[in-house]
C-alpha cells in the first residue's frame, strides 16, 4: 500500500504550520505590548504577572486533557473548535476594558491553545505515514513555531508603533479564519474507535497536578524558594501520584501510561525534557547578561538574538533529513555535543566585552539542541500507535512546558545563589544583593558597585553554563547508549520512525 503523502497533505501541512506560527507570535508579541496595555488598563504589578502567566498555566494544564479528547472526539473536530474559540478569545482580548477581563480572555486563549497544539501534531502523524516525510513535516512545523518567535518582536513593534495595543491580539483572528475555512477540506479526520468516555475525575487530577507545580516553579523563579511555592509543588506532586495510580486502574485512562513502555518514546521524551531545562535556564542567564552586564537596550539585545533564532530554524528544518542519512541517535547525540560546546563558551564569558562570546555560545547551543528537537519529536510521534498520537503529542508539549519552568526556576536560582555568594558582605548599596537587575537600578551612579555586581552575575552565568555543558554531554552519551540499537540510516528505513502499529 502506498503510504506517501500527496498534494493535499502538503497543503494541509501549511494550514497546521500557520497554527504553530500564530501560537508563537501570540506569546512573543505580548511582552512588547505589556507596558502599553498596563498603562491603558491600569494593571497593577500582580495583574501584569497574571496577564503574562495565565496563558502558559492554562496551556500546560489542559494539554494532556485536550490531547486525549482529540483522540476521542476527532482531532480535526477539536482543532476546528479550538480555532474558533481562539479567534473569538483573541478579539475579546483585543478589546478588553479592564485588567481582569484581559486575564480572563488570556486564560481562554491558553485553553484554546491547548486544543490546537496536540491536535496539529497528531494530525501530522495521520497525514504523513512514511518515515522520511513524517520527519520533514514535523521539522517544518517546528520551524514555523521558531519563525513566529523570531518575527514576534518585529511584528509587534510595527503594530504598536501605528496602532493601539489590542492590535497585537487581533493577529490571531485571520489565522483562525484560515484554519476554519480550509481545515475541513484539507485535513483528515481521525478518532480512536476504541476510546472510552472521558474520565472527568482524571481531568481534575491532572489539573491539580500540573497547575500547582507550574505555579510553584514560576514563583521560585521570581521570588526564590518560599513556603507558598514549596506547598504548591508538594500538592501538585501528591496529586500527580494519585493521578498515575488512577490511570493504571482505568480501562480507558486519560493518559495511557503504556506509552512509556516503548523505550524509544520514553528515552527521547526524557532527553528532550532535560535539554529544555538546560536551554531555558541558560537562555535566561544569557539574555539577562546582555541587558544588565553588557548594558544593551531591549531592542539591541533582541537584535543580537536574531542569529540564534535563524540558526535554530535552519537546524530544525534540516534535522529530519540529516537523521535519515546518518541515523537519528547519532544526529541527536551530535547536536547535544554541539550544545555542550556552546555552554562551554559561556563558561569563558568575561564581565567586560563578553557580548560576542555570549551570542556565539547561544548560536551553538540553540543550533545544537534543534537537531534532537527536530529528529526526536519525529521519534516520539512515530513510535506511538496512531490512535494514541494525540496523547503522545500532548505529553511531548507538556514536558516542554515543564522543562522551561524547571530550567528557569532551578538554574535561575542557581545563578542567583552564585551571584549573591560572590558579592562582598560590605556592599554599600541596599538592594543590590537581591538581583543584578536591582543592582543596575539602585547603583546606576556607582560604577564601582556596578562592576562588582556585574562580575558576580557573570560568575553565575559561567557556573550555570558549566552545569549545562555537563548535562548535555551526559545526555549525548545516554542517547547513543539507549537509542543506537533502535536506529539505522534512512536507506534501511529507520526503525525509530517506523511504527509496528500501523
Amino acid at each position: 500500500m502506498n503510504t506517501l503523502a500527496g498534494r493535499r497533505e502538503w497543503i494541509g501541512l501549511g494550514v497546521l504550520a500557520s497554527v504553530a506560527l500564530l501560537l508563537s507570535l501570540d506569546v512573543s508579541v505580548l511582552y512588547l505590548a505589556l507596558p502599553h496595555l498596563s498603562a491603558d488598563l491600569g494593571a497593577t504589578a500582580p495583574q501584569q504577572l497574571w496577564i503574562l502567566d495565565i496563558y502558559s498555566f492554562m496551556l500546560a494544564g489542559f494539554l494532556v486533557t485536550m490531547g486525549t479528547l482529540g483522540d476521542r472526539i476527532g482531532r480535526r473536530r477539536l482543532l476546528l473548535i479550538g480555532a474558533a474559540c481562539f479567534g473569538v478569545a483573541s478579539v475579546l482580548a483585543a478589546f478588553s476594558v479592564s485588567a481582569e477581563m484581559l486575564i480572563a480572555t488570556r486564560a481562554l486563549l491558553g485553553i484554546a491553545g491547548a486544543t490546537l497544539m496536540p491536535s496539529s501534531m497528531a494530525l501530522l502523524r495521520n497525514m504523513f505515514r512514511e518515515p522520511k516525510q513524517m520527519g520533514t513535516a514535523i521539522g517544518i512545523w517546528f520551524s514555523c513555531f521558531m519563525v513566529g518567535m523570531a518575527l514576534g518582536p518585529l511584528v509587534g513593534g510595527l503594530l504598536l508603533e501605528h496602532f493601539r495595543w489590542g492590535s497585537a491580539f487581533l493577529l490571531g483572528a485571520p489565522f483562525m479564519v484560515l484554519v476554519l475555512a480550509t481545515g475541513r477540506t484539507l485535513l483528515p479526520e481521525y478518532r480512536d474507535p476504541s476510546a472510552g468516555r472521558l474520565d472527568l475525575s482524571s481531568v481534575a487530577l491532572s489539573l491539580s497536578a500540573i497547575l500547582p507545580v507550574i505555579y510553584g516553579l514560576k514563583d521560585v523563579a521570581r521570588n526564590g524558594v518560599n513556603p507558598t511555592a514549596l506547598a504548591a509543588v508538594v500538592f501538585g506532586v501528591a496529586a500527580g501520584v494519585v493521578f498515575v495510580r488512577r490511570q493504571r486502574r482505568l480501562v480507558s485512562p486519560l493518559l495511557d501510561l503504556r506509552l512509556f513502555g516503548n523505550r524509544a518514546f520514553a528515552a527521547t521524551l526524557a532527553i528532550l525534557s532535560l535539554g529544555g531545562v538546560v536551554m531555558s535556564g541558560t537562555t535566561l542567564m544569557s539574555t539577562t547578561y546582555l541587558q544588565t552586564v553588557a548594558g544593551l537596550s531591549p531592542l539591541a539585545a533582541g537584535l543580537w538574538l536574531v542569529p540564534q533564532n535563524l540558526v535554530m530554524i535552519a537546524a530544525l528544518t534540516l534535522a529530519p533529513a540529516v537523521a535519515n542519512r546518518f541515523g537519528t541517535a547519532y544526529v541527536m547525540a551530535a547536536g547535544l555535543v554541539v550544545s555542550a560546546a556552546g555552554q562551554f563558551l559561556h563558561t569563558q564569558v568575561p564581565s567586560v566585552g563578553g557580548t560576542w562570546l555570549v551570542v556565539a555560545g547561544l548560536i551553538l547551543a540553540s543550533g545544537g539542541i534543534a537537531l534532537p528537537m527536530g529528529a526526536g519529536n519525529s521519534v516520539i510521534m512515530a513510535a506511538t500507535p496512531v490512535e494514541r498520537a494525540g496523547s503522545a503529542a500532548a505529553l511531548s508539549e507538556t514536558s516542554g512546558e515543564f522543562g522551561v519552568a524547571v530550567g528557569v526556576a532551578v538554574l535561575g536560582s542557581l545563578g542567583t545563589a552564585v551571584y549573591r555568594g560572590q558579592l562582598p558582605d560590605t556592599l554599600p548599596v541596599e538592594g543590590a544583593r537581591e538581583s543584578i537587575t536591582a543592582a543596575v537600578t539602585v547603583a546606576k551612579d556607582l560604577p564601582g558597585v556596578l562592576e562588582i555586581a556585574r562580575a558576580a552575575f557573570t560568575t553565575g552565568l559561567n557556573t550555570v553554563a558549566a552545569v549545562g555543558a555537563v548535562v548535555f554531554l551526559v545526555l549525548a552519551a545516554v542517547t547513543i547508549a539507549v537509542l543506537r540499537r533502535h536506529d539505522s540510516p534512512a536507506r534501511e528505513a529507520s526503525a525509530l520512525v517506523t511504527g509496528p502499529h500501523d
